[in-house]
């Protein structure tokens, strides 16, 4: 590799909002073709972005996708997945009259369709493990800066993943959300115990809406203002419980986040049954807005 410098276009899009500054934010490299995973984890370090996502190869209407947070790569991001897919129908990378397209993951292909101005993505296939102890909820609890008596024992807590695992934690109300101090420390500390990336508290918000705030220190993210894949298995863990009913094969609802970080933002869940009455997928929907462009420079060149 030669020492020239070349050039990588990237854009900066909020995810889950249509007011710039508000969702959340990811950055993408819409022609990522010869890069490595060395450059496109240096090229989401220099843009201090959370995660980034880079567009490796593409053939029609099937697109290979990567996905990077702070310290590595991940198999699946909701929010930057939404923001892309809006984003390569806005910039006219999808070929004429399409509205339905694959994103080729490094874990599975996952389908998208675009609805007017939204997208709607599926996530990875929901997985589910045996839930914690009580006693392990009280100390999440605990280093948030609460105590017991916050925890909602009418909703369902546990491990579930769609591209992340992820402890769900309930409480009683989204005041109580808003009000949780994390000690980042220690809850990287005890999420690395536990083997989750992220830890998500929610607390019912009204008919099919919930509020949420999620925690990731684990992934080198404090708190991730508005997230796809964690609300995507929040979906298929209420869905489970059967907290959110069934229509027509369909449980569809709602998740607001973002509040308490000033970027408000709304994430609507769909998650899909089969005639057997298992679950065939899990969807995430939202908008997305360009918040910025540029380009990024790096050493060597792309051979």
């Amino acid at each position: 590799m030669s020492s020239a410098q070349y050039r990588v276009p990237y854009l900066l899009v909020d995810a889950f909002t249509e007011i710039p500054g508000g969702g959340n934010r990811v950055a993408l490299v819409l022609d990522a073709r010869g890069m490595t995973t060395e450059e496109m984890q240096l090229v989401a370090t220099k843009l201090r972005q959370p995660q980034a996502a880079f567009v490796t190869d593409w053939d029609g209407a099937g697109f290979g996708v990567r996905f990077f947070a702070a310290n590595g790569e991940v198999e699946f991001s909701g929010h930057a997945a939404v923001a892309l897919v809006i984003t390569l129908a806005r910039e006219e990378k999808l070929p004429a009259g399409v509205k339905k397209i694959y994103l080729r993951t490094i874990g599975e292909s996952l389908t998208a369709e675009l609805e007017d101005s939204r997208a709607r993505v599926q996530s990875p296939s929901p997985r589910f493990r045996d839930p914690p102890s009580w006693k392990v909820l009280q100390e999440f609890i605990e280093v948030m800066g609460a105590n017991e008596r916050y925890l909602h024992r009418g909703l369902p807590y546990g491990i579930t993943f769609t591209g992340l695992w992820t402890l769900f934690m309930p409480v009683v109300a989204p005041g109580l959300v808003d009000a949780l101090e994390p000690d980042m420390e220690k809850l990287a500390e005890l999420s690395s115990e536990l083997e989750v990336a992220t830890v998500h508290v929610y607390a019912p918000y009204g008919p099919r809406r919930f509020y949420a705030r999620t925690f990731a220190p684990a992934l080198g993210i404090p708190e991730d203002p508005v997230t796809g894949s964690p609300n995507a298995a929040l979906g298929a863990l209420l869905a489970r419980a059967g907290v959110v009913p069934r229509w027509e094969g369909e449980v569809n609802l709602t998740v607001t986040q973002g509040h308490r970080m000033g970027g408000p933002g709304q994430v609507d869940v769909r998650v899909e049954y089969g005639p057997a009455g298992n679950i065939l997928g899990v969807f995430i929907g939202g908008t997305a807005v360009v918040a910025e462009n540029g380009v990024v420079e790096l050493g060597g060149s792309l051979n």
